[in-house]
């Protein structure tokens, strides 16, 4: 499985009330100043707050970093 790299959290309220969660992750194109994104994963059900799907969404990503090897200087290898 490739290593993480810039990844980020948003929440997206779709429609009135009804929040997102969403992965995204920075596509690697170096040339301009503007860092681009894509989704990379995104919540499956809407959440009634703001918080709740940010809290949910941060989750997500906290078990997607823990299912990646440990790399760079922190990882004690």
């Amino acid at each position: 499985m490739p290593a993480i790299r810039d990844m980020a959290l948003t929440v997206e309220e779709r429609e009135k009330g009804k929040f997102f969660w969403v992965l995204i992750e920075a596509l690697d194109d170096e040339a301009g100043e503007a860092m681009l994104y894509r989704r990379f994963k995104s919540a499956a059900a809407p959440q009634a707050s703001y918080s709740s799907a940010l809290a949910l969404g941060a989750a997500a990503l906290r078990r997607l970093a823990d299912a990646q090897p440990a790399s760079g200087p922190d990882a004690g290898g």
